[in-house]
């Protein structure tokens, strides 16, 4: 005589209750965390001293007092290098899981063709970069 199953339900209310308890816990974690930084702004507001003065009240930016207007120019060629270090940083992540995946068997032709492109994609970047006169120290 088989012996009897236990039912889809029955099996998925057991397994249920076997995860219950961690989420209890997760749960209170997360309660005492959000407790811990209420009381701790709570207690920085209760215990600051507040004496507001037209000092305090300034715009304050690396020790210098604000003087004149706030409109400053920038060079834009920063920008350009920072989005040309982001470029290559981004080539470089994407270098090493393809240099993985493309010694598994099966996958050669295909990532090769596909970094190819990808490669190219970056050339054409720096050409345009090398056009416009972006790499050329002043």
């Amino acid at each position: 005589m088989p012996e009897p199953t236990v039912g889809a339900a029955t099996a998925a209310s057991v397994a249920a209750a076997d995860y219950f308890p961690s989420y209890s816990v997760v749960g209170l974690l997360a309660v005492v965390g959000v407790l811990f930084v209420a009381v701790a702004f709570g207690a920085g507001r209760l215990l600051r001293p507040v004496v507001p003065t037209p000092e305090k009240l300034l715009t304050y930016e690396c020790g210098v007092d604000p003087v004149g207007e706030g409109w400053a120019h920038t060079q834009v060629r920063y920008y350009v290098y920072a989005f040309l270090y982001v470029i290559f940083a981004v080539d470089s992540i994407f270098l090493f899981p393809w240099a993985t995946v493309f010694a598994a068997p099966g996958y050669g032709a295909a990532t090769l063709v596909e970094m190819f492109i990808f490669l190219g994609f970056l050339a054409v970047g720096l050409l345009y970069a090398y056009k416009k006169g972006v790499l050329a120290w002043t």
